[in-house]
């Protein structure tokens, strides 16, 4: 076997390997006499079949295993004798008409990681901004509560029914005289004004009272779900069963007691603890981001292209799946291409980032260790259908490199955990709206600078309020008009 390189710039590594055509076949006749023995064929007792008739019958494929081994093992070969640590995969390619008799030639492009020294930690400083959660907010998320969880109580049956009451139909969908699938109700609770119906639905109900029949036309939306009603023009016989009011909502031990908690008291703990939470989550970014602006201002050492590459690819098709569910996802996609160069800066500036945070790791024996790694597995299997989560389990098992990618977040994690640990930090109250201000700021800077990287840390999510006690049943919605269109998607999908 001889090995070429062919190319030394920057990152850049190419080489030539050449592997005689002799070792292919000196591999493939090793291979023929270890499988002879099991080999069975009429005319010949076992163990005894001729060589040149195992050729034949099985040579072709021996070939082509002997060639991809001998291929993966020149690779591994050029990798060890060379020190080299692959940024991602390398390019393989086999020599362009190959055939079994000849040398193989093959091309072998890579780029490596950079030689990174793993920064000082010890002068580290961050300012930790943060949000003290008040009475008055723990209030407001009780008002928003009881909002979300209206009561309704019966109407007098001369009461027209008006924007904000709750009416209980039965309904009866056609279109071009038939009835269609999910286009029949009983018992359907519908508040007037909430747009849960497809326009024109709800406001042709305002005014009808207890015990009235109507039947209102309207057109269902050309983007309908349901794409054989689309643009369709339908009729609806709808029976009024019940007009019913708002009732008042006493914030008292009765209301907590709606949600299975003992009393008020036991809510208003529940909400802090969850606006807390939040808040946390909030505090955690704009201190991550601050740590990672300092790490990063001091290192702008290059990095593989190719990891660019990936990273951009990854923040670009997150973006254009929330352009996809947006309102107006033309528009967003021209914001988008307009923005372009600001992703592809942030993406360089998570590489530069991500190999910082892993030198510093390796440095400091940060670890992840094998039973965080299998609760790491367990969650991300619980994404797919039972059927398929053990499939899942040994796909990650056996593919370093999507184990690998699954464990680089909380491996980062961790890391800026022990930096948390070893710096200086002074603390700052602030109210809500200057966090986030804070937050934005960082981000807008972030994108302008391409020697930094935009930090991988992610707003966390506001925790939902408790749930209705009586939810709707499942599929319910299916048996409605039509649903409401869902608020557009955030914008920042990468700049979190």
């Amino acid at each position: 076997m001889q090995i070429k390189e062919t190319a030394n710039e920057g990152l850049k590594r190419a080489y030539a390997i050449t592997i005689p055509a002799k070792e292919i076949e000196a591999r493939v006749d090793g291979e023929v006499k270890k499988v002879a023995p099991q080999v069975k064929m009429p005319g010949f007792r076992p163990g005894k079949v001729p060589a040149n008739l195992i050729r034949k019958m099985h040579g072709e494929q021996m070939h082509a295993q002997a060639v991809n081994d001998m291929i993966r093992e020149s690779v591994d070969k050029t990798m060890a004798d060379n020190k080299l640590k692959p940024a991602m995969q390398p390019k393989v390619e086999l020599g362009e008409g190959y055939e079994e008799g000849k040398d193989a030639t093959l091309t072998v492009e890579l780029e490596v990681l950079p030689e990174v020294e793993a920064p000082s930690t010890d002068d580290l400083k961050i300012e930790r901004l943060t949000v003290p959660v008040s009475d008055e907010e723990v209030m407001d998320a009780i008002g928003k509560l009881a909002e979300n969880n209206k009561s309704y109580k019966d109407a007098a049956k001369t009461k027209k029914a008006g924007e904000g009451d709750q009416l209980i139909i039965d309904f009866v969908g056609r279109v071009d005289g038939e009835e269609f699938e999910g286009g029949k109700a009983e018992d359907a609770a519908l508040v007037l004004g909430s747009g849960m119906f497809i326009p024109g639905f709800e406001d042709q109900l305002t005014g009808v009272k207890t015990g009235d029949t109507k039947t209102i036309e309207v057109t269902f939306p050309e983007d309908y779900q349901a794409t054989h009603l689309a643009g369709k023009k339908a009729e609806f016989d709808v029976t009024v069963k019940q007009v019913k009011v708002e009732g008042e909502t006493k914030l008292d031990d009765d209301f907590a007691k709606n949600f299975g908690l003992d009393g008020i008291d036991k809510l208003k703990e529940l909400l802090r603890g969850q606006l807390e939470q939040e808040t946390a989550g909030l505090t955690r970014t704009q201190m991550k981001r601050s740590l990672l602006d300092q790490l990063a201002a001091g290192h702008d050492f290059a990095v593989p292209q190719s990891m660019v590459d990936a990273e951009f690819d990854q923040i670009w098709a997150q973006l254009q799946q929330e352009a996809a569910r947006s309102e107006n996802p033309e528009e967003m996609l021209k914001e988008m291409d307009a923005e372009k160069d600001d992703y592809r800066n942030i993406a360089e500036r998570r590489v530069r980032l991500g190999l910082l945070l892993s030198e510093i790791g390796q440095a400091n024996n940060v670890q992840v260790t094998p039973n965080e790694m299998s609760m790491l597995i367990q969650q991300a299997a619980q994404q797919y259908r039972p059927e398929d989560r053990e499939r899942f389990m040994q796909y990650i098992q056996q593919e370093p490199m999507a184990a690998a990618q699954l464990r680089a977040p909380l491996y980062e994690d961790k890391v800026v955990d022990f930096l948390f640990d070893k710096a200086e930090i002074t603390d700052r109250e602030v109210t809500r709206e200057e966090l986030e201000a804070a937050i934005e700021a960082e981000e807008t800077e972030e994108a302008k600078k391409p020697a930094k990287k935009k930090a991988a840390a992610k707003k966390a999510p506001a925790k939902k309020a408790p749930a209705k006690k009586a939810a709707a049943k499942k599929d319910e919605g299916d048996k409605k008009p039509a649903a409401k269109k869902k608020a557009p998607a955030k914008k920042a999908a990468a700049k979190k």
